[in-house]
């Protein structure tokens, strides 16, 4: 890894080395915090988590040829190089700080409150016709995570899209500060966190502190539709680049044609050119995440040609709209996460679909005061679009369940508790030729119940 030398990872972390003086300017090979991932030359850096201690690791690790350990507190054995640090999680961030600065590369740094992992996999799917891109995987956009993810990068790649995701102020800054974006996209300023960043301007300054830390000469790319990301005129000097529906974005969409289950189709405009294209995943919301990776790529010197290339491959990433068809139903793996705004937006996808339609949703967290009610318009919003059957699962849930009662037209409805009540009574429920919509916030472990769904098919 280019210039993390032991000397330089203890300098960057403000540690101590120990260990042998011919190794200090040997360069590791890759940086891992689980020990089962140690290998020849790699840097293992010990963390205190929640059900596991990393420094209860660092013989085994050594065993495995790791060339150095970052720890906190002098090993039981000393039989290879260690670093001493105060803090493992904070040495983490500068060493990953470090290690950006040595690389010639574009990082597209990507935030908002919804819609922030299909647009970084539209986005890397565009960058991808040009560039030799390195993307965020799973939910690694965290003060953890993230560093991770700066990691894996290494001199062969041409552009980073970063995934940034946070839930109070100030973990912007320390992210940020970590990505140095030279392009900042934000997708929207919706009611997510509320409980630490209490409303909606809340968010939009909690997001926007990624402009603290963007490159200088970087390009700030914004959702044009929002009131809220509108409203900024400059950063740093440069007007941003906005995508939306309005045609008095740089970067516009229309004729917009949903494809039922099978994707959306829409004539995107830019530099007075049109472009047809058809997104294979669906929903509205996908033109927006699709305009975004537009822009991206025509600040990136992309042609039209390629920016359309790379939409039409784009691909579902696991609990992110995945449809799973089987001979008795088709089951929508939407189970990664869930707030008020990405659950209208899936069921507004769900009514598209032949058949019954079946919605069962969990619980959504972090929403602040207003969860009861925010609970509720997602259960009336359920009603109105035709869910046929709601089953809501979770004591939040219960709202959801009463905001669609509450509505004119609403279908069956059904509450329950837990998991397992939710599985006792499934088969009992379903039919041939339902669509299922699954979806909750990640903590209710929904990814369980697409597991049952196709054994119940299977059966």
């Amino acid at each position: 890894m280019k210039n993390l030398t032991l000397e330089n990872i203890a300098a960057a972390a403000g540690g101590s080395f120990h260990g042998n003086a011919g190794d200090a300017r040997r360069e590791i090979t890759e940086v891992v915090t689980d020990s089962r991932q140690a290998s020849p030359g790699c840097l293992f850096i010990a963390i205190k988590g929640e059900r596991a201690d990393g420094h209860s690791f660092i013989s085994q690790v050594w065993e495995k040829g790791a060339l150095c350990v970052l720890c906190e507190c002098q090993p039981d054995t000393e039989s290879g190089n260690w670093i001493l640090v105060d803090s493992t999680l904070e040495a983490i961030k500068k060493i990953a700080r470090f290690y950006r600065d040595q690389l010639d590369i574009k990082v597209v740094g990507i935030t908002g409150s919804v819609g922030k992992t299909s647009t970084k996999e539209a986005i890397a799917s565009v960058l991808a016709q040009k560039y030799c891109v390195l993307k965020t995987q799973g939910n690694f956009n965290n003060e953890l995570g993230l560093p991770l993810t700066v990691f894996r990068l290494n001199e062969s790649h041409q552009v980073a899209v970063l995934e940034m995701g946070i839930s109070d102020f100030g973990e912007m800054h320390r992210l940020a500060e970590i990505a140095r974006p030279d392009i900042c996209v934000i997708t929207n300023i919706g009611q997510c966190h509320l409980e630490n960043l209490r409303d909606r301007d809340g968010v939009c300054r909690a997001k926007t502190e990624m402009f603290d830390h963007m490159n200088p000469g970087g390009t700030v790319i914004l959702n044009g539709d929002d009131d809220k990301l509108s409203a900024i005129r400059q950063v740093q000097g440069k007007e941003p680049v906005f995508f939306g529906l309005g045609r008095e974005c740089s970067v516009y969409g229309d004729e917009i044609r949903p494809l039922g289950l099978k994707g959306v189709s829409c004539v995107i405009h830019m530099d007075g050119r049109s472009c047809p294209v058809t997104i294979p995943i669906p929903g509205k919301h996908m033109v927006s995440n699709a305009l975004a990776a537009a822009a991206v790529g025509r600040v990136l010197g992309l042609s039209v040609e390629q920016i359309r290339e790379g939409l039409e491959k784009l691909q579902p990433v696991g609990g992110r709209f995945r449809l799973i068809e089987t001979d008795k139903m088709t089951i929508v793996d939407d189970c990664y996460n869930a707030n008020p705004v990405s659950v209208k937006a899936s069921l507004d996808v769900l009514s598209c679909a032949q058949g019954r339609k079946v919605a069962i949703l969990g619980d959504m967290f972090e929403l602040g005061e207003r969860e009861n009610a925010l609970h509720e318009s997602v259960g009336s919003h359920a009603a109105q679009v035709g869910v046929d059957l709601l089953i809501c699962v979770g004591a939040r849930s219960r709202h959801t369940a009463e905001g669609a009662e509450k509505t004119s037209g609403c279908g069956q409805v059904m509450r329950v508790d837990t998991l397992d009540e939710l599985f006792e009574k499934l088969p009992g429920l379903l039919q041939k030729g339902d669509t299922v919509l699954v979806k909750a916030s990640h903590g209710m472990h929904f990814e369980k119940v697409i597991e049952k769904l196709v054994m119940v098919q299977q059966s």
